[in-house]
């Protein structure tokens, strides 16, 4: 197989997929010698997938050269109800695929699944990512802060972001009314690692938070980044 990949834990592939399958709906996989990436928009060019999966974290990786796989997302996200607790993923292709092929394999349950998700073919579009120097950055809990952007959520379709060296603040403003939730920094939610050149303070659509915020399941930990007229950045760490 010109393409292998194993995942030892196959709930880390179904989580990315599950986390994603809102935001995006067809995408290019990109296979290369080093690992899987993948760049995609929403269909209101707001949002940005930005995912990297380096060989360093598969049991197994081969790719004898890049290969772009066009996969429908909402199609994957069928196939991966099918992956159950205790079941290993590998990805396999031929050269010049038309289908990638999906087996889940259980040891404990001695029971093999494949399954062959046709591939379609996307215009390749790698959107240059600008290097950018963040003035704010705040780690934190991930599932608090998941929590938190959807109480917030019922409350406004808006929050204000503010990050400080002291605390970060959360602000909504709505029809039922407006008010904030303030975390100091000492706060054991928070990282104590946080950077505030200049405390900033931006506003964000809560819909597109409680999207991103589907991947809280893959880190402990939310990395949250600002910097003035620069959109935001949500970064969680695969562990």
């Amino acid at each position: 197989m010109p393409f292998e990949a194993k995942l030892a834990d196959g709930q880390i592939l179904k989580k990315i997929v599950d986390s994603i399958k809102d935001l995006v709906t067809d995408v290019n996989i990109d296979a290369t010698p080093t690992g899987l990436s993948l760049q995609a928009m929403d269909s209101s060019h707001v949002a940005l997938v930005n995912l990297q999966l380096s060989m360093d974290g598969f049991e197994k990786y081969k790719a004898d050269r890049p290969l772009t796989l066009g996969l429908s997302i909402t199609n994957l996200a069928k196939v991966m109800k099918l992956v159950n607790a205790n079941d290993s993923i590998t990805l396999k292709c031929e050269d010049e695929p038309t289908f990638i092929t999906i087996v889940c394999q259980n040891a404990k349950q001695d029971r093999t699944t494949s399954f062959n998700l046709n591939l379609i073919t996307l215009d390749s579009e790698h959107l240059g990512i600008p290097e950018t120097s963040y003035t704010s950055e705040i780690t934190m809990n991930s599932n608090e802060f998941a929590k938190l952007c959807k109480e917030l959520y019922s409350l406004s379709e808006t929050v204000t972001f503010e990050i400080s060296s002291a605390y970060v603040k959360f602000a909504v403003d709505g029809e039922v009314g407006s008010g904030s939730i303030m975390i100091r920094t000492s706060n054991e939610e928070v990282d104590e690692n946080v950077k505030a050149e200049d405390a900033v303070t931006l506003s964000f659509a809560l819909r597109y938070l409680n999207l991103f915020n589907k991947a809280y399941s893959l880190s402990n930990s939310v990395k949250i980044s600002m910097a003035a007229d620069t959109p935001l950045v949500v970064e969680f760490e695969v562990e």
